[in-house]
């Protein structure tokens, strides 16, 4: 053992150790400067061969030479787990099956330590069980509080636990039975003990307006009220702004310039123009964002609390801004009329589609029309003659317009209700821009249309899995809902985007400058290689998983089939998740060899980082960046994006559910998109919810699961329940506690197979030949 390795070990193995991170540790060891190269390399070494365990947060724990790892624990619904290892020099380990008697105290999200009893075959999952919970996820959790037998206990929402756990006195707190509350928690339960908590917080009764989503909030730890430091200081820089004050910048206020966004946005932070140069006949692309680094000072109280945040959080019915309002849906949204700064991208295109000059620029612009998505949608088709175009909403003298006044929703198609169109500016009508206006549009469409097409020929791939859009009545209730819309005038806005991202990416690899890109590794080729025998079973074969178009024409064909929600979720569970990070990597879904986020700094941190690199570049020709700290950002921004993402679907998923409780018996047209022992997962076709059909109430007949084929077989009846299978099920029961929708056959009474055409055409059924057709 080499002495520099024996101290590192001394140093991790002592009762006193604190984890480190490898630098810090490298101090407390007191070596030579030029000694780190060689204390790394040992360091990378020694996780390599299993001695230390990496964990999450990049500290150095000592670890079991006896197959002893490191993870993140979740705990699936049955109350068995899964670990999944951290990954030691960029791989990852297979997952580690956790049975419930062997799990501790852990729950969803703890770094564990795990003892490997059984090593991953071919044919059976890794197995072990947790010796140590190294590190909370959290100690905060909702429920609803109830008593039994004179004891106060909480349900826990979700999965987390399978028992309640008990509160001792909530009368301290006024809790009353049926409330949700917030508990922390003092002794985690085990398959053995209840487990215990005291009362933090009453946050409602159950049902009760509002308690859905602060329930939400308290559950992911969301951020809610901005520091009053954070407040004051973007109140002085508001105070300072003048909008004739264009030092220093480009002016493009005499440009035709637009926004395009939802009908509820209120801070607008992309604006666009297209031409063609008479000269050379190349299209000349700009693309303009909020210049929010003109606003916020690297360490001041808004960017402390931004870079704390990290991202805006979409909520239905209420949005969590990374800034104070002042800044988000003021200073920096580009509103109409308004002058403001931006950051421009300016991008030259030949008519055959190659990329010329490329400029970046700190400008002013004046958003000269704020268009809905709808309002260029009907544009786009009355130039296709499929509809009559609605009249243009004029424009305003001067400074006119709406002025927002809530928080931003601009991204969140899940707070969208019926609305009419825009209007109400009806002063100042400047007719001599109708004619500029449509006419820019239709060279939007068409350098969009041209630019997707490149896109698809180097290899992007297209997952049609659509968002849920709630629908509320006028007193706030959900109403209904349906799958969101990405047509056209959606398209359109996102490749100019996509465009503007890859631009700056492309100029920061260039010069060398280290910035946090936006990267999303390709897939284990085993994941691939599963879901290509997946596809094939739907007749779906591919000959080469590892070829993208292969893949992209799986997408294509089944976009408009029933098979689609299926196919398209298999996909996108075979991909790694996309994280920020400085290390050069492509992103794998865009065939994009260098990308990055620059144009939504208004709702995301990586965003501004990359826009402050930027401006030095601008002002001085050059540009830097700590390697090492773009690093813990971008682990920081990912983490907490997953967070945002998490709560907002859970939120959803609560609110379709608390919808659909008050409809058991109501019948649905669903799509088979999950086969198991226990029974199969549907969708519904023209509802945004899932469900599992329990194989217990299939009682026509003795069902068998065939693995190989993801089918549930009747034994005397011979009918099947296959993926891609369309089913027609009713809502049989719900369960909001632990977000769960149980469906059941509408035909409760079945013929067998054979007879049972007239009775329900086309459900649960596939051809003879054991594929669907085509």
């Amino acid at each position: 053992m080499s002495d520099l390795l024996s101290k590192v070990l001394h140093a991790v193995t002592a009762k006193s150790y604190v984890p480190l991170k490898a630098k810090p540790l490298f101090k407390r060891l007191n070596l030579p400067d030029d000694e780190y190269p060689a204390f790394r390399k040992t360091v990378r070494e020694l996780v390599r061969t299993g001695r230390l365990a990496l964990a999450r947060n990049n500290t150095l724990r000592a670890a079991d030479i006896h197959g002893t790892v490191t993870g993140v624990y979740r705990r699936a619904t049955s109350g068995h787990g899964f670990v999944r290892p951290h990954a030691v020099d960029g791989i990852f380990k297979p997952e580690i099956f956790i049975r419930e008697d062997k799990g501790l105290d852990a729950a969803t999200g703890d770094e564990v330590m795990v003892r490997v009893t059984r090593e991953a075959t071919r044919l059976k999952d890794a197995a072990g069980e947790i010796v140590r919970v190294l590190e909370r996820a959290t100690r905060t959790f909702v429920g609803t509080y109830f008593e039994r037998d004179r004891q106060a206990l909480v349900r826990v929402d979700g999965n987390a636990f399978t028992h309640s756990i008990a509160v001792g006195d909530a009368g301290a707190k006024g809790a009353k039975p049926q409330d949700k509350v917030v508990i922390e928690m003092l002794r985690f339960p085990t398959p053995d003990s209840r487990g215990e908590g005291v009362v933090t917080e009453v946050l409602g009764a159950h049902g009760q307006p509002g308690v859905d989503t602060l329930s939400v909030i308290r559950a992911f730890g969301l951020p809610e009220a901005f520091p009053e430091s954070a407040l004051n200081e973007a109140r002085q820089v508001a105070s300072q702004f003048s909008e004739t004050d264009l030092h220093g910048r480009d002016d493009f206020t005499n440009e035709l310039v637009i926004t395009i966004d939802p009908p509820d946005a209120k801070d607008y932070d992309d604006a666009v123009s297209v031409t063609i140069d008479p000269k050379t006949k190349h299209w000349v692309l700009t693309v303009h964002i909020a210049d929010v680094a003109a606003f916020v000072k690297p360490g001041g109280a808004l960017d402390t609390e931004a870079r704390k945040r990290a991202t805006s959080v979409y909520l239905p019915q209420k949005v969590i801004p990374m800034f104070p309002e002042v800044i988000s849906n003021g200073l920096a949204s580009l509103q109409e009329g308004k002058v403001r700064y931006v950051k421009t991208v300016r991008m030259e295109f030949t008519p055959g589609l190659q990329k010329g000059h490329v400029t970046f620029a700190n400008g002013a612009i004046r958003n000269r029309k704020r268009f809905t998505y709808d309002e260029v949608q009907e544009q786009l088709d009355a130039m296709e003659g499929k509809k009559q175009p609605n009249p243009l909403t004029p424009f305003p003298k001067k400074e006119g317009g709406t002025e927002p006044n809530a928080a931003d929703t601009k991204r969140s198609a899940t707070v969208l209700s019926p609305s009419p169109l825009r209007g109400g500016v009806g002063e100042g009508l400047q007719p001599e821009l109708l004619p500029e206006l449509l006419a820019m549009l239709r060279r939007m469409r068409d350098l969009a249309l041209l630019l997707r097409k490149k896109r698809f020929r180097r290899g992007a791939l297209e997952l049609t899995m659509p968002e849920a859009v709630l629908e509320y009545d006028a007193d706030g209730r959900v109403s209904g809902a349906h799958f969101a819309e990405n047509n056209l005038s959606h398209q359109i806005v996102e490749e100019f985007m996509l465009a503007a991202n890859e631009a700056v990416a492309e100029h920061f690899t260039r010069y060398e400058v280290p910035f946090l890109r936006r990267v999303h590794p390709a897939p284990n080729e085993e994941k691939l290689e599963a879901f290509g025998q997946f596809a094939d079973l739907l007749g779906y074969p591919i000959k080469r998983v590892q070829d993208r178009f292969e893949l992209q024409r799986v997408l294509t064909e089944t976009a408009d089939k029933l098979e689609r929600a299926a196919v398209h979720f298999a996909l996108l569970r075979s991909l790694k998740q996309a994280t920020y990070s400085p290390i050069q990597d492509e992103h794998y879904a865009l065939a994009s060899q260098h990308y990055c986020h620059f144009t939504s700094p208004i709702r995301r941190y990586p965003d501004l980082q990359v826009h402050r690199l930027l401006d030095k570049w601008i002002k001085t020709g050059s540009a830097s960046a700590n390697t090492e700290e773009l690093v813990a950002l971008g682990e920081h921004c990912s983490k907490l994006e997953r967070r945002a993402e998490t709560a907002e679907r859970e939120l959803v998923k609560l609110r379709l559910l608390t919808y659909l409780s008050s409809r058991i018996g109501e019948a649905l047209d669903a799509v088979i998109t999950g086969v198991a022992d226990y029974g199969f997962f549907a969708q519904a076709e023209r509802f945004p919810a899932e469900g599992l059909v329990h194989i217990s109430s299939l009682v026509d007949d003795y069902y068998w699961f065939d693995e190989s084929s993801h089918t549930l077989e009747g034994r005397r009846t011979k009918r099947r329940f296959r993926l891609g299978d369309r089913v027609r099920l009713v809502v049989a029961r719900v369960d909001l506690q632990r977000r769960m929708l149980d469906l059941r056959l509408a035909d409760t009474h079945p013929k067998a197979e054979d007879d049972r055409g007239d009775a329900l055409p086309n459900y649960g059924r596939v051809p003879k030949s054991g594929r669907r057709r085509k």
